[in-house]
């Protein structure tokens, strides 16, 4: 009875969603294609400074006459493309701290690929930033670098900055960072050893694949999707809005595939052990400590984020080492808060001013 249930909503789902794509599709003629919104993502003009594999690291060409000493890395997350931050003239975080005149680099990771499935949490960690932070200094002609983290990137950033507290950064910056499992109830449910043998899925597989990753997120809130539909329908005359919603709509579906290795480590050492709030993590032989975090920190957190609930990520700031540290809750989603109209009244300028000050 239970199945015939779960069947009958996906049913219902599956149905909703056709409908208001055919109404959309009668309702919109001139809707711009999955080609049309590739073309237009990433419009802001950059240089690949560096690349190993399927890494790159850009630098962006400044847009103001004026440059902040510190330069800023940005570090995007592994589950999805980095565009999100770049999406349009106008809806781009990048180009906004360009025109503030922030020098601004960024680390694509690029699509992993078989062979990249034995990448760990430590080769990011220790390795990549590392080297890529040594780019930037060099590449820039400065000896600090301020960073900022979004999600699972932010999750990257924090470790790398515990991990080398007498190094170069100067600032860090983390967007909606998952920090504490105890927070993300329907992810440890997902995973728990009882009925999800990730070892089995990784020798298998090698990479998660990008289906699976869309389909957990999705999982979170099964009628999102069609809701979001419904929305674009009752806005359909608003052309801005039409493409807009197409774009997030774009890259929310464009997810990449996990590397194997890393997604075990992220299963069995955070999501089941929570190990960072335990402080029992270790990392290319060294235990991570937040604590010994103590460079000027801020952390902006989504007040409706389901996928990096507000109660995954609040411990960060209480374990960070830093005297000068802060929070801002912001109204918004996990994509809504860094993308998008709101966050160019919301985020954009709170981290404009608390960034500017610490960049000199």
């Amino acid at each position: 009875m239970q199945q015939a249930q779960q069947l009958s909503r996906e049913e219902v789902a599956a149905k909703a969603r056709e409908t208001v794509a055919r109404a959309i599709q009668r309702n919109i003629p001139d809707l711009p294609s999955p080609v049309e919104l590739d073309r237009e993502v990433g419009p802001t003009p950059k240089d690949v400074v560096h690349s190993r594999g399927t890494m790159k690291l850009y630098r962006y060409r400044p847009l103001s006459d004026e440059v902040y000493r510190v330069p800023v890395l940005v570090v995007m997350s592994l589950v999805s493309r980095s565009y999100i931050l770049d999406l349009a003239k106008g809806q781009s975080f990048i180009e906004y701290l360009l025109l503030q005149g922030f020098d601004v680099y960024q680390i694509d990771w690029g699509v992993p690929r078989r062979e990249h499935k034995n990448l760990k949490l430590d080769d990011y960690v220790a390795t990549s930033i590392p080297e890529c932070v040594d780019v930037v200094r060099e590449d820039s002609g400065e000896p600090d670098v301020s960073m900022i983290g979004y999600c699972l990137g932010g999750f990257l950033a924090v470790l790398y900055a515990a991990l080398y507290p007498d190094g170069p950064l100067k600032n860090m910056v983390c967007f909606t960072t998952p920090i504490n499992s105890d927070g993300m109830p329907l992810y440890r449910t997902w995973t728990d050893p009882a009925h999800f043998d990730i070892d089995q899925m990784i020798d298998s597989l090698g990479n998660i694949p990008s289906e699976l990753m869309d389909a957990s997120i999705q999982m979170l809130r099964p009628f999102q999707k069609s809701a979001g539909q419904m929305k674009l329908l009752d806005n359909v005359e608003n052309e801005a809005f039409v493409t807009a919603h197409l774009r997030f709509d774009r890259w929310a579906a464009d997810h990449i595939p996990f590397p194997g290795e890393t997604a075990r480590q992220l299963v069995n050492d955070f999501m089941r052990g929570n190990k960072i709030v335990r402080k029992e993590l270790e990392l290319d032989g060294r235990a991570v400590d937040l604590a010994q975090v103590k460079i000027p920190f801020l952390h902006v957190t989504a007040q409706f984020d389901h996928i990096v609930p507000a109660a995954a990520s609040q411990d960060l700031v209480k374990l960070v080492g830093s005297k000068d540290k802060s929070e801002i809750i912001l109204k918004g989603g996990h994509v809504s808060l860094v993308a998008g109209g709101n966050a160019v009244y919301r985020l954009w300028p709170k981290l404009d001013t608390w960034l500017s000050e610490r960049s000199v």
